[in-house]
């Protein structure tokens, strides 16, 4: 068994709504949850950044439905990397819509999501994803899906 982390960066083709978020977590939950695959989606600026964990086959099919899904353009594949232990366990998927409060309490990720995730920007910094997944998830408190 190959257990890995996948992390991508992708544009909603318009800005979403509560509503519009929603159905995103419950389809992610629906189809995670049987996979066994964990992970952390973060949305900011019109935009989303996710990890996705588990068997790689069970990753790379959610990560081929995600690229097929109309409400995900500019999909751009920042990291994928074998796992001894996932990070995300307690979540099929944490969530997290970052706004002004955010940035203001964490300044140092501030520019690489005040405008939404920028692929070329975050993958210049190896390990930022994963950090700002990792530590927005920790503070996440009751707002994760599992």
């Amino acid at each position: 068994m190959s257990l890995i982390h996948l992390i991508y960066v992708s544009t909603a083709p318009k800005e979403l709504g509560t509503a519009e978020l929603d159905r995103i977590l419950e389809s992610s939950v629906r189809h995670n949850t049987p996979q066994q695959v964990t992970g952390m989606l973060l949305y900011a600026g019109g935009s989303f950044m996710q990890v996705l964990e588990g068997e790689e086959a069970a990753v790379d099919e959610t990560f081929k439905r995600i690229k097929q899904d109309p409400r995900h353009t500019n999909v751009f594949e920042i990291a994928r990397e074998p796992l001894t232990e996932r990070n995300f366990e307690r979540w099929s998927m944490g969530f997290r819509c970052l706004g002004a409060h955010d940035a203001a309490s964490h300044p140092g990720y501030a520019p690489f999501f005040a405008r939404g995730f920028d692929p070329a920007t975050i993958g210049a910094h190896p390990g930022l994803a994963l950090e700002m997944l990792m530590d927005f998830g920790r503070n996440q408190g009751a707002g994760g899906v599992g």
